[in-house]
């Protein structure tokens, strides 16, 4: 009888160390809200092809609240990716129908992920990676095309014509609002055309926050469309750019890339470590040869965490090292833990590690 209770108390906690499919009611359809979910396509449900779309939405998740496109390449974020399945809170699957070029219908499936969000803050801590507060501003899209028939502005009656660079500030994390689009700012194209900033600035007091978006589209001579972007916080240009593309929508999206990525040059800051940062006398057991060392070695220094690694001193029980750790002690353990490489040999904040 004590056996079979053991035996469902290991199961009952197998299953809940796992993610699980979310829970919905009938009619509902499953879609990402906030910054700790993502959507991600995917060819089939089987366990590859979800692990593998984990990882995928992991970095989005990662992307949206460092505000760093390129955070995957920053030391021990593929680690971290690769474990992207425990970090997983819930899943659920969606099916889109679309239609093909040829007019036949299409079927896309997505999987719609929910991130712990905990579990996501301590990858951000032990790494040191930055983090964008929230809540985030949303500035205001002032945006004027030109698609050969005169320059006009878009205004919220006309979200859909902005669709493209809406979608893409959100998934960068944050919003862009539109003017109302009333007669007296369509009077305004002029002025968005030769890039009076004071005059946007001016129009957009009513709106708040007083950041603005300013952009023009228009088809380049040459073929393909082109946008130039300007975008001010509090009358201070904080960017200027251009993008072209044959795609309008693409040249349009990349409006929001610039607005982000001044937002979190001005607004981005280091996470709050997992712990102090500092310098640790740190020993190691169960190295027992040179191949050991070797191990050990090469692990401690393509670790995170470890800033700086010096042996200090060898005995038959244990190899002491000097470590620099950007996260303390708890990002140390944590980061060994998660890898299987090392495991601490003795209670927490213990600073004994065995070589497994």
């Amino acid at each position: 009888m004590a056996y079979a209770i053991r035996l469902v108390l290991l199961t009952v906690l197998l299953v809940a160390s796992f993610a699980v499919p979310a829970q919905r009611v009938e009619g509902e359809r499953a879609r990402a809200v906030g910054l700790y979910s993502a959507e991600v396509t995917v060819n089939g449900q089987g366990p590859g092809e979800r692990n593998g779309a984990f990882a995928r939405g992991l970095l989005q998740v990662l992307q949206r609240i460092t505000g760093d496109r390129a955070v995957n390449g920053k030391p021990g974020v593929g680690d971290e990716l690769r474990r992207a399945r425990e970090y997983v809170d819930k899943y659920d699957y969606r099916q889109d129908e679309g239609v093909s070029a040829s007019g036949a219908p299409s079927f896309k499936t997505t999987l719609v992920i929910q991130y712990d969000a905990d579990k996501v803050g301590e990858i951000i801590s032990t790494l040191g990676l930055q983090q964008w507060p929230t809540p985030r501003p949303k500035p205001v899209l002032w945006l004027a095309i030109n698609d050969g028939r005169g320059p006009r502005l878009v205004g919220l009656a006309q979200n859909d014509a902005a669709r493209a660079v809406l979608d893409r500030a959100k998934a960068r994390g944050y919003a862009l609002g539109l003017p109302a689009g009333n007669a007296a700012e369509q009077a305004l194209v002029g002025a968005i055309w030769r890039g009076d900033t004071a005059a946007i600035a001016r129009a957009s007091a009513k709106y708040s926050p007083p950041m603005q978006l300013i952009g023009k589209l228009y088809r380049n001579p040459k073929g393909g469309w082109t946008a130039d972007w300007i975008f001010q916080d509090a009358g201070k240009v904080l960017a200027r750019s251009s993008s072209s593309d044959a795609d309008a929508r693409r040249a349009m999206a990349a409006g929001a890339d610039v607005a982000a990525d001044a937002l979190i040059r001005r607004y981005a800051k280091p996470a709050k470590p997992l712990a102090p940062p500092g310098e640790f006398t740190i020993a190691f057991t169960g190295v027992d040869s040179t191949d050991d060392f070797i191990r050990l070695a090469a692990y401690l220094e393509r670790l995170a965490v470890v800033k700086r690694a010096t042996p200090v001193s060898a005995s038959p029980d244990a190899l002491v090292y000097e470590l620099e750790l950007s996260s303390g002690l708890p990002g140390f353990t944590r980061s060994v833990v998660k890898d299987g490489v090392l495991e601490p040999a003795g209670e927490e904040g213990t600073t004994t590690f065995r070589l497994r």
